[in-house]
């Protein structure tokens, strides 16, 4: 495959999960992709070889750390972004967390999305640049066994839409596109999720999870990006369900 060859992508939260098939997915698809994760990836991602033009590329860092957002994008100029960073939710209801465990997720979700976003306004990216944000359904929905999970989430979509009317306004030539992916056992994040909601309607998680119909696989999720950044779907925002993708009106 060669349709992103010669193209430079950098994905955070890469080290495993959705991250890490879109990290392999795009490499793949003729990228040279730099990730981005607090702790280092596995092998099979920190040092990989053949499809892309220059391979896998590891960095460890704090993808919400403006100074690394500066940094990379100077350094790679890359023409594909993909963020993706995060950190699983304090579950409980409401009334059991604290500030601090409320607000974890727009300290890293959300900050991580913001200072990227703004970087590639900023520098910015070259024209025919995509961004790509990773949401979450519960930015529909709600989620209230995870705090403020759902509201960081539904913030990325806002700040993905404004970074666009932006790119639009000064002819930056940036695409900017957000993907919801539904709730999954299949990552930490959605085991920690599917646990909770298990709890509290007092079944079992796997029962659970049976019953939340065909489940979204990580395999999914990288090909959703990769049909985005392509430019096979162009819509701005997708649900990402185990179908596939599905505009969002």
């Amino acid at each position: 495959m060669s349709e992103l060859n010669s193209r430079t992508a950098i994905v955070t939260g890469a080290s495993r999960g959705f991250g890490r098939a879109i990290a392999e997915s795009l490499h793949a698809a003729g990228a040279t992709v730099v990730t981005i994760s607090r702790t280092p990836p596995t092998p099979a991602v920190a040092a990989r070889g053949g499809g892309g033009t220059g391979g896998i590329a590891a960095v460890v860092a704090d993808a919400a750390d403006e100074r690394v957002a500066g940094t990379l994008v100077a350094e790679h100029r890359p023409r594909v972004l993909v963020l993706n960073a995060g950190a699983v939710p304090a579950m409980g209801p409401l009334h059991t967390l604290s500030w601090d465990d409320f607000s974890r997720n727009w300290q890293v979700d959300t900050r991580h999305a913001f200072v990227w976003v703004r970087e590639a306004l900023r520098a910015p990216l070259p024209p025919g640049s995509t961004v790509v944000t990773i949401s979450s359904g519960a930015a529909l929905r709600g989620s209230p066994v995870s705090g403020g999970y759902a509201g960081a989430k539904a913030a990325i979509r806002f700040l993905t839409a404004y970074a666009a009317e932006e790119s639009e306004r000064a002819g930056l030539g940036i695409r900017f596109a957000t993907l919801l992916p539904q709730l999954t056992p299949t990552t930490d994040l959605g085991r920690a999720g599917v646990g909770a909601y298990a709890a509290r309607a007092g079944v079992d998680p796997e029962a659970h999870a049976a019953n939340m119909g065909p489940v979204l696989t990580p395999h999914v999720v990288a090909e959703a990006v990769r049909a985005v950044v392509t430019g096979a779907a162009r819509d701005p925002e997708y649900l990402v369900t185990a179908d596939g993708l599905r505009p969002i009106p």
